[in-house]
């Protein structure tokens, strides 16, 4: 079977996690026996001519030790001239009509792209955000697709406050490819971390009114946690160049602060910052919590599948999710600084389970099967 993943990450060469969220979904299709093509647009709104080559050589070196190097594609509107030239380096869009199915992570809006494959489907990897925003504002626009997928559970159910744009979702967990991410044990000493971006200022206007959806405004409630817990605590954040009173905010709080460009900047980095952690602490984004769209995050679940217990903000009931077994769910400052301590004075035990969690609801082998057999019909 011949499936093209389209991903998002040509213009992101420095953010090793978020390339590992397309890369689980294309190492468990690999692990079915699909063969997989890595599918990029381009636009020259943002992306020059000149830009092109090393940021597809980028996107090639990141790839090429998982043996995707030679598999990318490029796509672009049929009225921007900046692919208007074949060229050896990329895949040809007009080899689409070979694939099986099309996985469109990217929200694709151009039909005469998701026109070419046999089948498509839609994945929605920002269940509430995606839904109130960027398919809601150019929704006339979305290409049509066979199938709608989300990892969100409420999306697409009765009484969820995600609206759902008059489709049919059908509910996939998020995936972790459980091979590429083993069981490592975490080094004396090692901190309860998180890798994330902190200051987007990214507004939200909903029928309570505009928010700030950010890690920034998240961490808020929190930010004197390590006062309350003896667990030694860090954050791998994107602060960006302003962000200097942030950090010194943090610092002085107790926090430990990384420049995630630093320690997780390409793929392997990423995930050696994660399997040297003694476990993930979060806060969840206020649209998440507004929505209770019970979110798990792609990084969470490569934290649980090396093993490492995740303490994370609770988003709301879930059909599965524990609240404190491997995966613990607060609700406040005080319940997170006690959660912390029970995985500290149970660690082990708590290893085991988060790794069992992985294999039991994110194994990306499994879920992809599910999602191959519901897309192809």
């Amino acid at each position: 079977m011949l499936v093209w993943l389209l991903a998002n990450t040509l213009r992101y060469p420095q953010g090793g996690g978020h390339r590992w969220v397309y890369l689980n979904w294309a190492l468990g299709l690999r692990s079915l026996g699909c063969e997989v093509v890595w599918l990029e647009r381009v636009q020259s709104k943002n992306t020059s001519r000149e830009e092109l080559p090393q940021l597809l050589a980028a996107l090639r070196s990141a790839l090429e030790p998982f043996c995707l190097g030679d598999r990318i594609a490029l796509c672009s509107h049929p009225e921007d001239p900046i692919l208007q030239v074949a060229s050896p380096e990329w895949i040809h869009i007009a080899a689409a009509g070979e694939a099986d199915l099309l996985l469109d992570m990217d929200y694709l809006t151009w039909p005469h792209v998701t026109g070419r494959f046999r089948r498509s489907a839609l994945i929605d990897i920002d269940p509430g955000l995606s839904q109130s925003l960027r398919i809601v504002k150019s929704y006339r626009d979305l290409a049509p697709h066979d199938v709608y997928f989300s990892i969100g559970e409420t999306v697409g159910q009765p009484g969820s406050l995600i609206p759902d744009l008059g489709l049919k979702w059908h509910y996939t967990p998020p995936c972790v490819h459980l091979e590429s991410w083993p069981v490592h044990p975490a080094p004396n000493g090692a901190p309860f971390t998180t890798v994330s971006h902190w200051n987007e200022s990214s507004v939200i206007a909903d029928d309570r009114g505009d928010y700030v959806n950010d890690k920034r405004q998240a961490f808020r409630p929190y930010l004197d946690l390590p006062t309350h817990t003896d667990q030694p605590l860090e954050l791998a954040l994107c602060l960006g160049t302003d962000s200097d009173n942030d950090e010194k905010e943090l610092r002085g709080f107790g926090w430990n602060v990384r420049q995630a460009w630093d320690v997780a900047a390409n793929c392997g980095d990423y995930q050696r910052y994660i399997q040297n952690s003694k476990g993930e602490f979060s806060a969840a984004k206020p649209l998440c919590l507004r929505l209770q769209n019970a979110w798990v995050s792609d990084r969470s679940i490569c934290y649980l599948a090396s093993g490492k217990p995740v303490i994370v903000e609770n988003t709301g009931p879930s059909r599965f999710l524990p609240d404190a077994e491997g995966l613990f769910r607060f609700h406040t400052i005080e319940e997170a600084a006690q959660m912390l301590d029970a995985v500290a004075a149970d660690y082990e035990r708590q290893c085991r389970l988060a790794r069992a969690l992985a294999a039991e609801y994110f194994d990306a082998k499994k879920n992809l099967a599910s999602v191959l057999e519901r897309a192809l019909g």
